[in-house]
């Protein structure tokens, strides 16, 4: 991987030493630059495990991804650069379903100065910086206050604070895990009807001041004014507004899947 392209793309450029500053930059432009999307499952273009092919596609290509994606390579960007980092199992909260299996998210743990801290790039909506492992201590963040708490003797649960109350995120095992035991869980992800990410497109991607989302048929802009949403209309809204928001180049994957169908 070209990882001089990578940091041009999130905006980080120049020398920089592993630290808790680095990070949180690191982090937080990384969400800034990057969209959390599933357009290619959701049109039937299968996303192998395959780095390079990972690398091409969101840097190359300027396009998104979900966590097998983003996280995973977020993953080796920070390795390369230096950082003690490990990839985790996560297991995400559904209002109706409860937890979800294991693997059915990838995130990471980074350790500075013994200090371990929750660093996630690839959930859509989730904390700016590292949140700290640090139990039951409450971290504001500009994207809100979050917290982590022991669930039980194999995980610890990420929850946000919400109208004063504790809402779940998703439970995960610090135990380190390798890329390949996410194979099943990142397939099902791709292909069952189960799964939220092959019932509707999304695009989305953190503001300094909120979110711009495409979902299904809405654009969705979130900022410091408050929530304005627009329908979108036909295809061909569609694929402006994924250019004009998020830069992604879409027709010739968009016309393929609708000639295959």
């Amino acid at each position: 991987m070209n990882y001089a392209a990578y940091l041009q793309k999130i905006a980080c450029q120049g020398d920089f030493i592993p630290s808790i500053i680095t990070l949180k930059r690191l982090q937080k432009n990384h969400l800034l630059h990057i969209p959390f999307e599933n357009l290619d499952i959701y049109y039937g273009k299968p996303i192998p495990m395959d780095m390079s092919y990972i690398f091409d596609k969101v840097i190359r290509q300027h396009r998104g991804g979900f966590c097998y994606e983003l996280n995973a390579l977020f993953y080796h960007l920070l390795v390369n650069m230096g950082f003690e980092a490990r990839l985790i199992s996560g297991r995400v909260y559904h209002k109706v379903k409860g937890y979800g299996p294991e693997f059915d998210h990838l995130a990471i743990i980074v350790t500075i100065d013994s200090m371990e801290y929750l660093v996630d790039v690839g959930y859509g909506e989730f904390a700016f910086h590292p949140v700290a492992i640090d139990l039951d201590r409450s971290q504001k963040d500009k994207r809100g206050t979050f917290k982590i708490s022991q669930y039980s003797d194999t995980h610890l649960a990420v929850n946000i604070q919400k109208m004063g109350k504790w809402n779940p995120i998703y439970l995960f095992s610090p135990e380190g895990r390798e890329y390949k035991d996410f194979e099943e869980m990142c397939s099902y992800h791709q292909t069952s009807p189960e799964s939220h990410f092959t019932q509707k497109r999304i695009c989305s991607l953190a503001t300094e001041e909120g979110r711009i989302t495409v979902t299904g048929n809405r654009l969705v802009i979130k900022d410091s004014y408050g929530l304005k949403t627009t329908s979108i209309k036909d295809q061909d809204e569609f694929l402006a507004y994924l250019f004009q928001y998020f830069q992604i180049e879409f027709r010739e994957v968009l016309e393929e899947s609708l000639n295959v169908s």
